[in-house]
């Protein structure tokens, strides 16, 4: 079954990367909204939850933001993180880099010591202000499962333009200022094979994250129910093998089983 969350405010949830996690949807409650289409993602496919609300505006964020925390600062518990998730990709929203501006303010005023992080697919870093926005916040966790670009059709299937080499020339202007999360799986999807566990994969990845030279990569498996029925989690032992090569490539790295 498909998870959609509430909008514009969802949680607090325990996050298994984030710690306690308030989560912050810029989607609509009752569909999907993104400019990828992952045959892993646990709110299922986008054709099969075509939202008909509108998207929240900066003001009914703000102030749903502000009376869950005035409740939180009230009856507990205290959140670790505010988490930019949620029913798609955030930074879709046409006043994303707004509410970014209006979150770091209401988290210096209620609970200054938790931390702002944004999960993203990346497809809009390219805009200036989404750009700008994401180098304000604490954790900017951009997705980069593959350098290849026939895979990245296969399983993230961007909807319209996008190119991977374009997209690592974007996270490189970070200079460092951002976290990049892949996802390792394996299994079948319309019969052909997705496992990115390989060598074949795991290797220029690794050398494109070198590139990026971000200050942490997160890896992670599938947690969830997907969409595509024949996928399967990577093992431990695959997980554990991937860290230790980004070890010794002298990357930050954590991971998640």
């Amino acid at each position: 079954m498909a998870i959609i969350f509430s909008s514009p405010i969802f949680g607090p949830v325990h996050s298994r990367r984030l710690g306690v996690s308030l989560g912050i949807n810029l989607l609509p409650a009752d569909g999907k909204v993104c400019s990828f289409d992952c045959i892993y993602c646990e709110c299922g496919y986008n054709n099969d939850h075509r939202p008909s609300s509108p998207l929240p505006t900066r003001e009914e964020v703000r102030i749903a933001l502000e009376t869950k925390l005035q409740e939180m600062q009230a009856h507990g518990p205290a959140p670790d993180v505010f988490t930019f998730a949620g029913n798609g990709e955030p930074t879709a929203h046409p006043h994303f880099a707004e509410i970014i501006d209006d979150t770091l303010a209401l988290r210096d005023r209620y609970f200054p010591q938790a931390k702002v992080s944004v999960l993203s697919n990346a497809t809009f870093v390219h805009r200036p202000a989404v750009f700008a926005a994401l180098n304000k916040v604490d954790n900017n966790i951009l997705k980069l499962d593959t350098v290849d670009e026939e895979y990245i059709r296969r399983v993230d299937r961007p909807n319209g333009r996008y190119a991977v080499s374009e997209t690592i020339d974007h996270l490189k202007a970070f200079q460092g200022n951002c976290i990049i999360q892949t996802l390792f799986m394996k299994g079948t999807y319309e019969g052909k094979d997705v496992d990115n566990t390989t060598d074949a994969y795991v290797l220029p990845w690794i050398e494109a994250v070198k590139e990026i030279a971000p200050r942490q990569v997160m890896i992670y498996t599938i947690d969830r129910e997907t969409p595509g029925h024949h996928l399967q989690k990577a093992t431990h032992q695959e997980l554990d093998r991937i860290l230790s090569m980004l070890t010794k490539a002298g990357i930050s790295t954590t991971a998640s089983y």
